[in-house]
């Protein structure tokens, strides 16, 4: 493949010099017929004829240049415009909406200039040289432009397929630009000083200190979105949480500086994107990906209300739905290992097992949720008893909602809840509430009446 590549490569640079000399030959023909004419008029006088010709041909060249910006571009664009209406494709109307094809035509008079000028002007190299620096420049400038339009039209493409929910296009695409806008940079800097680019690299060390400093956000910015895009931390749409920047919302934008965070509140929060590396945030998107939205929240029951199951309590606890099965198994398994204990011990309420009404609450609380339509029974669901911390006991209930929208979500917490704050006594349970001014007032109020 490379051998026969490498052969092909060399016709057709070959034909382009050879097309260049050809047109520069030829341009060099007309200027000096043209310098033959106006020395053949008897009224200029011989001193003025090269510049005569000069400004004429000056003039003819940037006429045709104009012409060629003008007229010539505009109907190129028009038929590149009627042969992508016919084509199925959609990417390639990205490209002519994002002006990709416009600034290519951009390179016409340019070309132009830096064809046919060494000829016209071969008498007077400076008015050549001063030509061909401003062409090369406009076509630099004319290439960067190109390349913006492209990574813009790319980066459209890209959006509607799956990579953009694993990419991070925005900072990709601002990163390109950087560094073509870099490149561009140093190229002209190259054709205005005439030398070549490697040249100036050998300077550069200063001028790469001076750039790290003015420059220090974007550059850690650059390696934080090459982090965040590599490793996947963060993508658009994401819900961001980091309470150390106030952000609390789905990401916008993650740019090479800055990532755009639009709050619940609706207002706009903007993250530094090194930020996101240096510091510790919190990135919901696990939770939507996943088939439910965790709760976990407790219920602090009063320890002066948990006591021994009762026989009254027996026979109103086997009417309730969620827990007959479950309660008549217990009593099964109690009075299993109580008939191993003499009766004399077992008189004490103390010796044996017993049923209390807080594990009897913790079995409904499970059972309940087992049975509740907006639970996901395949993901975990417990129900525990965690250390009391002087606020009572806590029982808390660890599951997952299978509707994850956050209204919803909070509807189904909201009702769960409700419902075991209602149904508490009748498990002969009081739910523990630091006492109020209220409180205070009508105990003080027994006390002196």
């Amino acid at each position: 493949m490379e051998e026969t590549s490498t052969p092909i490569k060399d016709n057709a640079v070959k034909a382009i010099e050879d097309t260049a000399e050809a047109v520069t030959r030829s341009a060099s023909t007309i200027a000096e017929r043209l310098n033959e004419w106006l020395d053949s008029i008897q009224w200029i006088p011989d001193a003025a004829v090269n510049a005569c010709a000069n400004t004429i041909l000056l003039a003819a060249l940037l006429t045709c240049a104009w012409f060629i910006y003008i007229v010539f571009r505009p109907l190129i664009l028009t038929w590149v415009k009627h042969i992508i209406a016919k084509t199925p494709y959609s990417w390639d109307d990205q490209l002519l909406g994002h002006g990709v094809f416009r600034w290519i035509t951009h390179l016409l008079p340019g070309i132009f200039v830096i064809l046919f000028a060494p000829g016209f002007f071969k008498s007077t190299p400076i008015i050549a040289k001063a030509l061909d620096i401003s062409a090369e420049l406009y076509l630099l400038l004319s290439a960067y432009f190109i390349f913006d339009s492209l990574f813009n039209a790319i980066k459209e493409i890209l959006q509607r397929s799956k990579v953009a929910s694993h990419l991070n296009l925005t900072a990709i695409g601002q990163i390109a630009k950087l560094i073509t806008a870099l490149v561009i940079f140093l190229l002209c800097i190259a054709t205005i000083l005439q030398e070549p680019p490697i040249a100036l690299l050998s300077g550069l060390g200063v001028l790469a200190s001076v750039i790290m400093l003015v420059f220090k956000d974007v550059i850690l910015g650059f390696v934080a979105g090459i982090q965040l895009s590599t490793n996947k931390m963060l993508s658009v749409g994401d819900w961001l949480e980091m309470p150390s920047h106030s952000a609390d919302g789905d990401v916008e934008e993650i740019g090479l500086t800055t990532v755009k965070v639009r709050n619940f509140d609706r207002t706009i929060t903007t993250v530094p994107t090194y930020a996101l590396i240096s510091q510790s945030f919190k990135n919901w998107r696990g939770m939507s990906e996943s088939e439910g939205r965790r709760i976990k929240r407790s219920v602090l029951i009063d320890t002066n209300s948990i006591q021994l199951v009762t026989p009254e309590m027996v026979k109103r606890f086997h009417e309730i739905e969620h827990i007959s099965a479950y309660f008549a198994e217990k009593e099964k398994e109690v009075t299993s290992y109580n008939a191993r204990i003499s009766p004399e011990r077992i008189k004490n309420r103390v010796n044996g097992r017993r049923l209390t009404n807080v594990g009897t609450f913790r079995a409904y609380i499970e059972g309940y949720l087992r049975n509740h339509p907006d639970i996901n029974q395949e993901m975990t669901l417990l129900v525990r008893q965690l250390a009391p911390d002087g606020r009572g006991l806590p029982i808390e209930i660890y599951c997952f909602s299978s509707n994850k929208n956050w209204a919803a979500y909070e509807s189904i917490q909201a009702d769960i809840f409700d419902h075991l704050f209602a149904v508490a006594p009748e498990f002969d349970l009081r739910i523990f509430q630091e006492p109020s001014g209220s409180d205070f007032r009508t105990a003080l109020t027994e006390q002196t009446g």
